[in-house]
């Protein structure tokens, strides 16, 4: 157990909000979401950041959060799965997902989502060789990957549409 004395203040914005958390400076950004902001969607299988189950978006960019420590957080916006969603409904990446059956296990889910949604807001239309290059730091022990392309690659194909027709498009 951390003696309290040695924590210090982290204030950093999450999913939109502004958050100030007290952290061991030895602490990475994967515990303090988990253990202390109980953001429990950001999952942890290797913790070494070889597996990508723990990406979140720090400044729009994903990152394995098991090898930043939180204090290089200091100030800058972090988006957990749980803020990919809007409100209560589901983005529509992540409809996407279920439709096309990408869920399997869903442990590797919510670190896909998080890569891909970067993916899409830097290349809104990507080619099927773009994203599997996209998610590359993603393992899925489960999928065979086929359906998460075919649904990252759905959800690119919905946001146009949406967009041509004028209507205000979900979140992917």
């Amino acid at each position: 157990m951390t003696d309290a004395s040695t924590l210090e203040p982290l204030s950093f914005s999450l999913n939109g909000r502004p958050v100030t958390v007290d952290v061991d400076p030895r602490e990475t950004l994967f515990d303090t979401l988990r253990e202390r902001l109980r953001q429990t969607g950001t999952k942890g299988a290797c913790l070494e950041g070889e597996c990508g189950s723990c990406t979140v978006l720090l400044d729009g960019e994903p990152v394995t959060s098991c090898l930043v420590m939180a204090l290089q957080v200091a100030g800058r916006e972090v988006v957990t799965i749980e803020g990919i969603a809007e409100s209560s409904q589901l983005s529509a990446l992540q409809a996407a997902f279920v439709r096309a059956g990408a869920v399997q296990c869903g442990y590797c889910t919510p670190g896909l989502i998080v890569s891909a949604t970067a993916l899409l807001k830097k290349n809104p239309r990507p080619s099927e060789d773009e994203v599997r290059r996209g998610l590359a730091g993603n393992l899925c022990r489960c999928t065979g990957y086929n359906k998460i392309v075919d649904a990252v690659l759905d959800a690119s194909r919905e946001g146009e549409e949406l967009s041509e027709t004028g209507t205000a498009g979900a979140r992917a």
